[in-house]
């Protein structure tokens, strides 16, 4: 399938390779290295008003469409993936859960946050409940009418930098019952109860933390809590319905990262000379860089289609999974393959493929680790529930 960008998304894409092939290229080794948050790439984006693209002209944003934010985060991602990061999380994920199913004074205040340079944290993973997020321990107790939240989240991208949180928890009525989960919104360093425990050391992505946040007798009102139509019932599977645009963001970066790579090794090759010709004039090396380019045209394909597809609404759950399965995991040999054409220099960390090798390696693991999301492809396409719990079976999906 092949997507052709039309006159203002070609715009959009120039406006954001200018500044990932000027500051923010100039900036990702330092970002990297320092671990440090890149607040000023971050006024940059806000200066070029790529933050909150997909925000309602009614609330201060642009309307852009999810292609309109793909296009971004690639030409971002393809220089800095902590950059392209922050324009996959200003533009998706909990952005998008809140201006889908919150209250009017919820998508306001999101919305006035995200445009002033925040980029809200989506809190679901736990200690213990990573692939199996309906696992969660974290419980929103009724009191009266306060909601006081226990619990515990674990590698929250952003924790310490984001103020905005979107927490799922699950919500227990005034008896002990549950009723469901449901989205809370707290806002760091305002709200009582929430903590930041302690940033992971990472791989890859160092300059956008991933840390554990625990809540202890969080007391929120229930003007905090985001509620889907279809209530606390059905509350987990809406607001993961909204998470399919943050995989296609994830799949996003990962592809940017890898062609960025790829646009390395092919001028390279150009230059660089070995037995008296340039290196791409030995049929292996001109095989590789076909296999590069036809992978990145795949999951390209794969990850447009998967934007188009949420149009007027949230990304299609079988096109999102895909898309990020396959992404992620050729993005790594894309990447990997790039490192080879520099050898010695590729291992270097004078040169970005040593980083860019180390961020892609993320994209299997975070958003829904490829295995599970194999799962989601194969419930789609059998049209089955495929439980994963041990005394579980299958049956016809609702």
């Amino acid at each position: 399938m092949s997507i052709t960008l039309d006159a203002s998304q070609t715009a959009l894409r120039a406006k954001a390779r200018e500044l990932a092939n000027g500051p923010v290229s100039a900036r990702a080794a330092e970002v990297d290295r320092s671990e440090q948050y890149p607040w000023d790439n971050v006024t940059l984006l806000k200066d070029a008003k790529l933050l909150g693209m997909t925000i309602p002209p009614a609330y201060g944003g642009q309307g852009k469409s999810w292609l309109d934010a793909v296009v971004v985060i690639e030409a971002l991602s393809a220089a800095c993936s902590v950059t392209g990061r922050i324009a996959v999380e200003t533009n998706m994920g909990a952005i998008s859960a809140i201006m889908a199913y919150g209250s009017e004074d919820q998508k306001k205040m999101a919305a006035a946050m995200v445009l002033d340079g925040d980029k809200p944290a989506i809190c679901i993973t736990e200690p213990e409940a990573g692939s199996d997020a309906s696992g969660m321990t974290t419980r929103a107790d009724r009191r009266g009418n306060r909601f006081v939240v226990n619990g515990k989240k674990h590698w929250i991208t952003g924790g310490g930098v984001s103020r905005l949180h979107l927490i799922f928890a699950k919500v227990y009525d005034e008896k002990g019952n549950e009723e469901g989960v449901g989205g809370f919104l707290a806002i760091r360093d305002e709200t009582q109860g929430l903590k930041i425990v302690k940033r992971e050391p990472t791989m890859g992505l160092r300059g956008i933390p991933e840390a554990e946040i625990a809540f202890e007798d969080m007391d929120l009102p229930p003007s905090a809590l985001v509620i889907p139509p279809r209530g606390l019932r059905k509350g987990f599977a809406d607001l993961m319905n909204a998470y399919n645009s943050q995989r296609v963001g994830a799949a996003t970066v990962a592809l940017g990262i890898a062609d960025g790579a790829y646009q390395l090794a092919l001028d390279w090759s150009e230059e660089r000379e070995q037995f008296g010709r340039p290196i791409n004039e030995f049929q292996g090396l001109q095989w590789k860089l076909a296999d590069m380019s036809i992978k990145l045209a795949a999951a390209r394909a794969l990850v447009y289609g998967a934007a188009k597809s949420g149009e007027g609404g949230f990304p299609d759950m079988l096109l999102a999974a895909q898309a990020k399965v396959f992404t992620s995991e050729n993005a790594i040999s894309v990447v990997n393959d790039a490192l080879q054409f520099f050898g010695a220099r590729g291992y270097s960390r004078n040169l970005p493929l040593e980083r860019m090798a180390r961020d892609v390696r993320m994209f299997t693991i975070g958003g829904g680790t490829a295995e599970v999301l194999r799962n989601v492809v194969a419930g789609a396409i059998l049209k089955k529930k495929l439980p994963q719990t041990r005394d579980g079976w299958l049956k016809s999906a609702d």
